[in-house]
C-alpha cells in the first residue's frame, strides 16, 4: 500500500484525493490545511481514515506517508517544498512549481543535493487525446513538427479561498499560473527549448467589479503569445478567460512537414453548453481529402473524478508506479517545471513592456 499525504485541500487537493482513491494499492493517510472546513471535508472525502493536520509541518513530523502531494496556493509552494524535500520521499507538486523562476532553481539545487524525486503536475500531458496525438507525432505521421498552436477559450478563474488567484503576486500571473501547461506541451511536442517570447495581453472583461481589501484584481484575462524554439519551430497561444459556453475548451494543432494533427477537448460538462463528453483528433495530409477524425473516450468514473478530462488520474497512475518501483526518475522533472515558469515569466514581461524577451 502506498500512503499519501496531501498538503493543501482546496479544489486541486480534493481532485487529487478523488483520483488517488481510484488506484488499487493507494490510500490517503494524511491531509493538511489551515482551513478547518476544508480539512474536515478532505478527511471525509479520503474515506475517514486519513489523519488531519492544520499545519503541514505536523504532518511531516508524523512520518506516516510514503509520498506527498503539494496542492497549496502557488505562492506557498517554495517554502512548503523546501520543507517537504527534507523528508527525502517522492513528491508530486502542483503546477506552477513556484511563482518565480529563481525559487524553482533553489528547489532544483536542494532536490539534487538530497536526491529526492519530484514530479511536477503537468497533467495536460496525460489527457488521453494529447497522449494519442504525441504518440502519432513520435511515430512520424506528420513529419517534422514545424508549428504548434494552442487555443484555450474557457470560463474565468474560479473562486478560491482567500481569493488568492486574483493577484499576480500570489499566482505568478495568468501566463504562469494558467499557461505553464501550454509552455510545457510546446517543449514536449516540439522537442526543443525556447529562445524568444512575445506576448500581447490584457485584463479587459473579468473581475471588473471585484475588490479585495480595497484592491482590484490585476490578473490578465486574455492573451496572444508566440514562442520561438531553438530548433526553428514556433508555437502560438490564444488564451481567452471569458469565452465559456463553447463545445471545445482546448484546440491544439501541430503542423509538420507532411501533415497536420488537431486535438479538440471539451470543457467539463458543468462548464459546457454542448453535450460532448468526448474529445477528438483530426488528421489531414496533403491529399485534399476531408479530415480523418478519431473520437477519444474516457471512463466516466475517471471523468467524474476531476475537471481535467481524465489527465489527473493517468498522471497519478504514473506517479504511483514511480513510488512503488523506487525510481528516482520522474517523467515530468523539476527542469520541466522551471522551463514552464520561465516562459510564463517572459510572456508576462513581454505583455507589460511590448517587447520580445530573449531566453
Amino acid at each position: 500500500m502506498v500512503r499519501y499525504g496531501i498538503i493543501g485541500t482546496g479544489m486541486m487537493g480534493t481532485e487529487h484525493i478523488r483520483n488517488i482513491s481510484l488506484i488499487e494499492g493507494a490510500e490517503i493517510a494524511a491531509v493538511a490545511d489551515p482551513n478547518s472546513a476544508m480539512l474536515v471535508n478532505s478527511a471525509a472525502l479520503a474515506g475517514g481514515a486519513a489523519k488531519a493536520f492544520d499545519d503541514y509541518r505536523a504532518l511531516l513530523a508524523a512520518d506516516i506517508c510514503d509520498a506527498y502531494v503539494v496542492a497549496s496556493p502557488n505562492d506557498t509552494h517554495h517554502v512548503i517544498m523546501m520543507d517537504v524535500l527534507t523528508s527525502k520521499k517522492p513528491i508530486l507538486c502542483e503546477k506552477p512549481l513556484c511563482t518565480k523562476s529563481e525559487h524553482c532553481r533553489s528547489l532544483i539545487r536542494k532536490a539534487e543535493e538530497l536526491e529526492v524525486p519530484v514530479w511536477v503536475a503537468m497533467e495536460y500531458r496525460y489527457m488521453p487525446p494529447l497522449q494519442k496525438m504525441l504518440g502519432r507525432i513520435r511515430n512520424g505521421e506528420i513529419g517534422t513538427p514545424v508549428m504548434m498552436s494552442i487555443r484555450e477559450h474557457r470560463f474565468p478563474f474560479l473562486q478560491k479561498v482567500g481569493h488568492w488567484n486574483r493577484f499576480n503576486r500570489r499566482t505568478g500571473g495568468t501566463l504562469v499560473e494558467k499557461c505553464c501547461h501550454f509552455w510545457d506541451l510546446m517543449r514536449l511536442t516540439l522537442q526543443s527549448d525556447p529562445v524568444r517570447v512575445y506576448a500581447s495581453a490584457g485584463a479587459d472583461v473579468n473581475h471588473k467589479d471585484e475588490l479585495y481589501e480595497g484592491r482590484p484584481p490585476d490578473i490578465l484575462d486574455n492573451a496572444f503569445a508566440i514562442v520561438d524554439f531553438e530548433n526553428g519551430a514556433r508555437g502560438m497561444l490564444d488564451l481567452c478567460m471569458f469565452a465559456e459556453g463553447g463545445d471545445w475548451q482546448n484546440t491544439i494543432a501541430v503542423v509538420g512537414s507532411s501533415a497536420r494533427l488537431e486535438a479538440r477537448i471539451p470543457a467539463a460538462s458543468r462548464f459546457s453548453a454542448g453535450n460532448s463528453r468526448h474529445s477528438e483528433i483530426a488528421f489531414a495530409d496533403r491529399s485534399y481529402r476531408p479530415d480523418a477524425i478519431e473520437q477519444v473516450s474516457v471512463d466516466p468514473n475517471i471523468l467524474e473524478a476531476g475537471e481535467h478530462h481524465g489527465s489527473t488520474f493517468y498522471q497519478h497512475l504514473e506517479f504511483f508506479n514511480l513510488v512503488r518501483s523506487g525510481s528516482r526518475r520522474p517523467a515530468v522533472t523539476l527542469q520541466d517545471g522551471l522551463w514552464s515558469v520561465l516562459i510564463g515569466e517572459a510572456a508576462e514581461q513581454s505583455a507589460r513592456t511590448g517587447n520580445a524577451v530573449e531566453l
